[in-house]
């Protein structure tokens, strides 16, 4: 049997202003292409079809294309929800999903039953997966009390609450059957990739699973959630396939994949990664005032996005760099001014005698570049209304 795994493809996505959406389209076109000539019985998606709760109408285009696609090429999937995506959202469309082939787990139901999937391929095989969606700890405890669990315990330990749906995803696995595991979760040891989104993940024990809790029974672990591809348990095999493109200038660098999983009942699974082509690269410039202009002339065949980052002493200020940067770099969709340094010197001078509006503004230029206009006259309506409502 062959399964092709893969998560987190983030439809949707805006960098910096700019919507990744057609790259990520690309890329499932990709996918869809290797799933037919590597011959996969069955794709898994672990997770994060969409950036947002809400997404545009690209990025659900973008998504079920990608499904109709396995769909003419005969392939089953399931899909699991993120932490990302909208479980009512995904729940709302799993029946027209499922006329396509395609299973979908977006929330955990009173019966674990419910969360084990089996398909009967063509070739007479029959593949089980204990699909786990996505779990903050808010969910675990209506979930858990659901199930009659003791919804005290599940507040204090989120490893204990995740281990009881394991163990009971676990019992619905069967001899005759490969065995899989699916969950949007981090493990112990994962390593995040430099995504300034990843950043926001909690890697400490209180928000992770140890692979002694994962399903004995479960003969490969198709994982997501962290965008680096990297195996994170042994026995048994778990793995990350990551992301499908460079997301942001976090992930610059990367090389992307998804995982083909080949395995036989009772038997270990073989993953071999199946690199991926798709999606803009993309870089950080580093490069101190003085050389900006040489050092983007020498970029001028790069055909990525770029994120500029000039150096410059304390205290230094430059107008229009911006411009300086875009005329030789069109394709820089961020222009930073390194200075670290002053900011952790002097952070009370910075903020010192400035509005609530103008602190936004530096937030967002450090962020996302130059504050749209629209966007300024929002957030000071926004304040003035919250002073006259203190006031009165």
């Amino acid at each position: 049997m062959r399964v092709l795994h893969t998560a987190d493809f983030h439809a949707g996505r805006n960098l910096r202003g700019f919507d990744r959406t057609p790259e990520i389209h690309e890329a499932l076109t990709e996918i869809a292409a290797l799933a037919r000539t590597e011959r996969a019985n069955a794709v898994l998606v672990a997770g994060d079809l969409f950036d947002t709760a809400n997404p545009s109408a690209d990025a659900e285009a973008a998504v079920f294309d990608f499904f109709l696609q396995l769909r003419d090429a005969g392939i089953p999937g399931i899909v699991i929800a993120g932490n990302h995506d909208s479980a009512a959202r995904l729940d709302s469309v799993t029946g027209l999903l499922g006329w396509v082939g395609i299973q979908v787990v977006a929330q955990p139901t009173s019966n674990p039953a419910g969360m084990v999937r089996t398909l009967e391929l063509k070739n007479g095989e029959k593949l089980t997966v204990g699909a786990l969606p996505y779990l903050s700890e808010r969910r675990l405890v209506k979930a858990a009390d659901l199930m009659g669990g003791d919804v005290g315990a599940w507040r204090q330990k989120y490893r204990e609450g995740m281990g009881f749906f394991l163990r009971r995803l676990g019992e619905g696995f069967r001899g005759d059957s490969v065995n899989m595991l699916m969950a949007h979760a981090t493990m112990d040891g994962a390593k995040p990739s430099g995504s300034e989104r990843s950043m926001q993940f909690d890697l400490t024990n209180s928000y992770t699973l140890s692979g002694l809790q994962l399903p004995p029974g479960a003969q490969y672990v198709a994982l997501g959630h962290v965008h680096k591809p990297q195996q994170v348990s042994d026995a048994p095999l778990a793995c990350y396939p990551g992301s499908i493109i460079q997301l942001d200038f976090g992930e610059g660098g990367e090389k992307k994949q998804v995982n083909l999983v080949e395995v036989e009942a009772g038997r270990p699974a073989r993953v071999h990664a199946l690199p991926l082509a798709s999606g803009r690269e993309l870089r950080t410039l580093r490069v101190d005032v003085d050389q900006v202009e040489s050092r983007l002339e020498a970029l001028k065949g790069f055909t990525g996005l770029l994120k500029v980052v000039v150096r410059a002493p304390a205290g230094t200020t430059l107008p229009g760099l911006k411009d300086r940067v875009l005329r030789l770099a069109p394709n820089a969709l961020a222009v930073d001014l390194d200075a670290a340094q002053e900011d952790l010197a002097l952070p009370e001078l910075k903020r010192e005698g400035l509005s609530l509006t103008e602190l936004y503004e530096r937030y967002w230029q450090e962020k996302r570049g130059e504050l749209p206009d629209d966007l300024r006259a929002a957030f000071k309506d926004a304040d003035d209304r919250a002073r006259i409502e203190v006031e009165a």
